[in-house]
């Protein structure tokens, strides 16, 4: 065996330290949600959101001194999938999670990141469930930039209680997490205010034919129709309604906010309402970055720059724990505020978001617009 010099030897020491040094340059952290399926574009506002602020941070030297890398994952929207990808997430080693969409998915992912002590900081997710059950158990690592059921629930079933309190109402679920609970909070706020809906029902996501659904709201002179749920089942219904002659009012909320809903709605889509937070792109200090976006063919709707606000934080946060730990990351989030594109936000000790606002959507001729 040939022997090597001392130099020769030397120099791969430095090689190899060198190498080892740049393996440990970079921080990874996860996006997960649906990126496929029936709810994939949620999938790619969470994905987008997320890349473009690492690259806005990247470009100027990382978070914490260090370039951040993103681990993209597909839950489906589906509660097993979603447990597996936070065991897939957390055993890459991830030191954050953005994530997920479905309060379906962030629940059960929620207790592998408690377990494992990751943090864990949904855009989207609004069941209360969520922090309530991390709040009871001790957990410290779960967070929301989004609103929550109840606080949308409220701006809902007031606005039914105010304008259609005489009229027939039909309160609908899809039986998800989301949904059910959306429609739980939304009728209790309804009937609060002294109203009484005619029909409350669940439908199965995922069906096609609603047309027997839709006979019997229209037998029953069905005025509006409040769904909880997602944009494929709403624009099927409101569609197939309007394809009976049949067209009532619908409400919906936050699971509206894509284009996709009024290319399966079409026309009948025309007047739908929907609950969501102040439209963050029309903050002027965002107009750059909207900016951004808008160059690469993406409009940033919907939960996009609550994907790109949920990477602020962590920045943030980052910079006041003075690195990962996830201890220190945590105290650091919890009863304090950031800036964001989404506005100043202030963490409560539940990890919610304090004193969130919801206002009133309008879909029109393809688009929807914050109803002023």
């Amino acid at each position: 065996m040939r022997k090597l010099s001392v130099t020769v030897i030397s120099g791969i020491a430095l090689a190899l330290s060198g190498a080892a040094t740049m393996a440990h340059a970079d921080t990874t952290i996860g996006v997960a949600g649906p990126m496929t399926g029936e709810l994939a574009q949620f999938g790619e506002q969470l994905r987008r959101g997320a890349e473009q602020a690492v690259a806005d941070y990247n470009a100027k030297g990382g978070i914490g001194g260090q370039k951040i890398v993103i681990d993209k994952e597909d839950d489906a929207c589906d509660p097993k999938q979603a447990v597996a990808v936070a065991n897939k997430l957390v055993g890459a080693g991830v030191k954050f999670v953005d994530g997920h969409f479905c309060s379906g998915s962030s629940i059960p992912a929620s207790a592998v990141y408690a377990e494992e002590n990751v943090i864990a900081m949904t855009p989207a997710s609004t069941n209360p469930k969520l922090t309530e059950d991390a709040a009871a158990k001790g957990w410290k690592n779960v967070f929301r930039t989004c609103g929550r059921d109840d606080a949308q629930g409220i701006v809902a079933g007031n606005y039914l209680a105010e304008h259609f309190k005489d009229k027939k109402v039909a309160i609908l679920d899809d039986k998800s997490p989301y949904g059910a609970g959306l429609a739980r909070e939304t009728q209790k706020n309804f009937e609060a205010k002294g109203g009484k809906p005619t029909i409350v029902d669940q439908i199965t996501a995922g069906e096609k034919d609603y047309s027997a659904l839709v006979g019997k709201l229209k037998a029953a002179g069905i005025d509006v129709i409040y769904l909880g749920g997602y944009h494929p089942e709403a624009g099927l219904i409101i569609r197939q309604a309007w394809e009976q002659g049949f067209k009532p009012q619908l409400i919906s909320a936050d699971a509206l906010v894509t284009d996709e809903f009024w290319k399966i709605s079409g026309p009948a889509g025309e007047g739908v309402l929907m609950t969501f937070p102040p439209d963050p792109q029309a903050i002027p200090e965002n107009a750059a970055i909207v900016k951004e976006f808008k160059d690469a063919s993406y409009t940033p709707e919907g939960y996009t720059l609550y994907s790109y606000a949920v990477i602020q934080v962590f920045a943030q946060a980052v910079k006041t724990a003075g690195g990962f730990d996830n201890a220190k990351l945590e105290a650091a989030i919890h009863g304090h505020s950031f800036d964001t594109v989404v506005g100043k936000i202030t963490y409560d000790d539940k990890g919610d978001v304090v004193h969130p606002v919801y206002v009133f959507y309008q879909w029109h001729d393809g688009k929807y617009a914050e109803i002023k």
